[in-house]
Parts: C-alpha cells; structure tokens; sequence
C-alpha cells in the first residue's frame, strides 16, 4: 500500500541566491569542482550558506541547455536567508570563498553568471586579483570576462555575478518501519528532485538524518534535535514522542529554490516517486505555523494556491 501522505505544509522563508554554471573540460572535472564548491554547505546554523546542483548541462547531460563554451557543465545555487542583517555581504563572501577557492582551483573549470539582475557583485574584478596584475578584461563567448593566467592554462569567470530572491526550508519527511525504509525512500525523491530545474537540496546525497528544531535548552545553540520526532526517544517522557506506532527512522529532504512555484514541483516529484516504497509508512512535513516563514508548500496539491512565478 501507499505511505500516507500528511495533510500539512512545509514552511519556507525568503533567501538571497546566486546561480553560476561550473564548466570544464569532461564530466569528472565538473563533478570536482562542483563537489568542491557546495561542500560544507548543508545548513546555515553553521555553515556560511547554503549551496547545492541544481543540475548538469551540456554535452552529455541536459543537452537542451546550451553552455557558453560547449563544454559539459553544472549549475549551482549558493542560498543565504533574508532575514540576516548581513545577508547581501554574507552571500558575497560565501561566493567569493567557493568560487576563489574551488572552482578557480580546479583543472580547466570556467564560471558564468546566470543572473542578470539589476543586483550583483564585481565578483570577476575580485577573484581576478589572483593575477598579480596579469589578468585582464576580455570579451568571450560574446560576454565581458576576467582572464587569470594560471599554471594549468587559464581561468576565465564573468565580471558580474547577479543575485535575487529566493526561497530555502522547503521540507519533505519519511517515516519509515525502518531506517533502510525511510533512506530508500528519500533516495528515490531525491532522484525525483535532480530532474526538477530551479532548485537545489543542500544536505549530504540530498538527505538530512538529523532534522532539526529552532532553539535549544542551550542558549549558545541555534538549532538542536527534534526530540519529538526521534525514535530512540519514544520512551523517553521528556521528549513528549508524537511519533506514529512503529516508525524506526525518519529521513528528511530540504529543497530550496528560486521560487515557490519550483519548490513546488519538486515536492510533488518527491512525493510521486516515493509514496510506494514498501516500508515507508508515512510522508509529512515540518512547519511552524507561519512563525519561520510566509511561503507554504501543501503536501497535498489540491491544497496549494497558484503561487506567483518569476518572470
């Protein structure tokens, strides 16, 4: 039989993205410096944002999406909320950082904007300092780049890097009879996701084995774990259990994305292609009633109102 799909919503809040295409000579050296460039970026109660593959284009993968160069490529998402103070120099360091020290590192990689917003960074002029002053200003591919000469070759990277809003929290969650249950599910909706175009999932293969909570019995921490949902805590009183009878291992995937309506179609991809996966007993979502964030994904489509859609 079918999971049970909850009759709920997950709660996402707004964001500030960038979205640059990695290119390089084959597919192993973009799936390097993809792999290099998102790490370390699952969530951002630590880390300095958060970062993921929208997908692979070009030759070989998504030959619709034609790259600059003609080479093999990724597109990626770097994601800091809105509601940091510091969130547009927050997200300017986090790409600076992953694109200097990843992308710009990795044999025969090149980098392009594919934002063009009237907000953005002089991220080419920044990273081209790598240079020493025998870097220059060059139209390629019929855009304005930076060119750095490098031991491998060269490194070219566009001179703006625009950035927009976007949204992250975006949430699906597995019940499972057990813990191979609950993983073979999220795989299965993760596999789903990767062919939705506009969103990203930030976690380890796509999957959080550790959701979490806001606050803590701690003040020096920010998030901690949801004792709730826990199953080696369903005896424990303290932790008020609201698990359901014989679930032994929740999975959880988040998605974010430029918009709702992409956030969307990835949950419900999610949905279809995992409610069948024999042990799963139930999918829900984690939400805060509308204290986190203002945009709701209804597990249930019959629910969702037509979200706006960027143009």
């Amino acid at each position: 039989m079918p999971a049970v799909v909850d009759d709920t919503y997950a709660e996402a809040f707004r964001s500030i993205y960038v979205e640059f295409l990695i290119t390089a000579r084959d597919a192993t050296w973009v799936t390097h410096a993809v792999d290099a460039a998102t790490g370390n970026a699952s969530s951002t109660i630590l880390c300095d944002c958060e970062a993921g593959v929208d997908r692979f284009v070009g030759p070989g993968f998504d030959e619709s999406f034609n790259t600059p160069d003609g080479r093999p490529g990724a597109i990626v998402q770097l994601h800091v909320p809105r509601f940091r103070k510091d969130r547009v120099d927050a997200l300017k360091k986090a790409a600076l950082v992953r694109i200097s020290q990843n992308v710009l590192t990795c044999p025969t990689a090149a980098c392009f904007n594919l934002i063009d917003s009237a907000d953005y960074y002089r991220m080419g002029r920044k990273i081209a300092f790598f240079g020493d002053g025998f870097q220059k200003r060059i139209e390629r591919y019929g855009r304005p780049m930076w060119w750095i000469p490098t031991l491998g070759g060269e490194f070219v990277l566009d001179a703006k890097l625009g950035y927009l809003d976007g949204l992250m929290g975006g949430n699906i969650w597995y019940f499972g009879e057990s813990e191979d249950a609950a993983l073979a599910a999220a795989e299965a909706g993760v596999a789903a996701v990767q062919k939705c175009p506009g969103v990203i999932m930030p976690f380890p293969g796509g999957i959080a084995g550790s959701g979490s909570k806001a606050g803590s019995k701690y003040s020096f921490m920010f998030a901690s774990t949801y004792e709730k949902f826990c199953p080696r805590l369903v005896d424990n009183p303290k932790a008020k259990s609201e698990l359901p009878p014989n679930v032994r291992s929740v999975m959880e995937i988040i998605i974010n994305g430029r918009d709702l309506a992409s956030i969307i179609h990835a949950t419900q991809a999610a949905i279809a292609a995992s409610v069948e996966t024999p042990g799963l007993l139930k999918i829900s979502a984690g939400n805060y009633g509308g204290r986190l964030g203002k945009s709701f994904i209804y597990l249930h489509p019959e629910k969702q109102p037509a979200p706006e859609v960027k143009t």
